[in-house]
């Protein structure tokens, strides 16, 4: 008697920081376990439509319970709303013989938890410095209960930090620099800042840097800066200085972070794992919204020497010129904090997370 077919069912949809741990579990567990049969759930407005088949994966579409954030009307048609998504997640988790439903939050996470409660085994996984109000319900309900960070505020979770795709957790950035160079067409060996504020770009990033562009190029140091697409900056380039590299979005993230010598970037919990993982040294400038989360997840790489935190309404010309030219061009500090922030734990996570996810399953 062989060992059934492992089917594994995902939640994790909405946003990128949701889906994106989902996929690389994905990956890790087929690594794993090529047969594996793996789902994952959607609402027909998120960004997995568009992330999940792209990656090969299956992808089953449930109808989404949007969280009120405040008590009001939509709370009280919510319980029929819960009911009819629980009911067609189960229909789901029935038709591919789930053995463990695996949710990352968000308004996928919380369909799923309920409709596999007392049926199937569940294992949340919380990115989020705070946990957010679908993983503490899931938490109540979970065989195992993981997170990024110590102190997620979900009871008995383990840290094992953010499972992230292999190209980033295996990018070896010594091996790819020139190569990363070529393709931005930046300065082969000059101290090298990469600047990006989010998939939409950040004013306050763009402002910063583009005034103190001539300052940069003056100090030898190049820039890849991306503003966003939906910005613009104009930059004047010293004579003879290494470039200053301008483009509404990365493409390739894996390339950016082998070209970078230093990043600075807002705060997200996927980018401060990523950049972690990577051993890029950063300046991190949280977003000022929300519950404060951005400062929050930069909190453990900044206290373990990984990287500098300045507050979105500091960071001005004058703080890139006094304090982040310095930093780019003191190589020796640069390399401590590399070493500082690959000890944070994000290579590993995807491993972690699907043997973890194997053994709940019963494999």
């Amino acid at each position: 008697m062989g060992m059934r077919r492992l089917s594994v069912v995902v939640a994790g949809g909405g946003t990128a920081g949701h889906i994106e741990p989902a996929l690389a579990l994905a990956d890790a567990v087929r690594r794993v376990r090529p047969d594996a049969q793996i789902t994952a759930l959607g609402t027909e407005r998120g960004l997995e439509n568009r992330l999940v088949p792209a990656r090969g994966y299956p992808l089953e579409l449930i109808p989404p319970v949007p969280m009120p954030r405040k008590p009001n009307a939509d709370l009280l048609k919510l319980p029929l709303k819960v009911r009819e998504s629980v009911h067609q997640t189960r229909d789901v988790l029935d038709k591919v013989g789930a053995q463990v439903v695996v949710g990352f939050g968000g308004y996928v996470s919380l369909p799923a938890y309920l409709a596999a409660r007392g049926r199937v085994p569940i294992v949340v996984h919380e990115a989020n410095a705070r946990a957010g109000l679908a993983n503490k319900v899931g938490a109540k309900l979970a065989a195992r209960v993981l997170a990024a960070t110590p102190d997620s505020g979900l009871p008995g979770a383990q840290a094992i930090g953010i499972p992230l795709r292999e190209s980033i957790t295996r990018l070896d950035r010594w091996k790819l620099r020139m190569q990363a160079r070529q393709h931005f067409g930046l300065h082969p060996h000059a101290p090298t800042i990469l600047v990006f504020g989010g998939s939409q770009g950040a004013q306050t990033l763009n402002t910063a840097f583009s005034g103190a562009a001539q300052a940069l190029g003056r100090a030898g140091i190049g820039v890849l800066h991306a503003h966003g697409p939906k910005n613009s900056v104009a930059i004047q380039q010293v004579m003879g200085a290494p470039i200053y590299r301008t483009v509404p979005y990365l493409e390739k993230m894996d390339l950016a972070y082998a070209a970078a010598d230093m990043v600075v970037c807002r705060s997200g919990a996927m980018t401060v794992a990523e950049v972690s993982a990577v051993g890029l040294p950063a300046v991190f400038v949280p977003l000022p919204h929300g519950n404060g989360e951005q400062a929050l997840n930069a909190q453990p790489v900044v206290s373990a020497g990984g990287a500098g935190l300045i507050a979105d309404a500091e960071l001005t010309p004058q703080r890139v010129i006094d304090e982040i030219i310095p930093m780019a061009l003191d190589a020796q500090r640069l390399q401590m904090m590399s070493q500082a922030t690959l000890g944070s734990g994000h290579r590993e996570a995807d491993q972690v997370l699907a043997r973890i996810v194997m053994e709940v399953a019963g494999q």
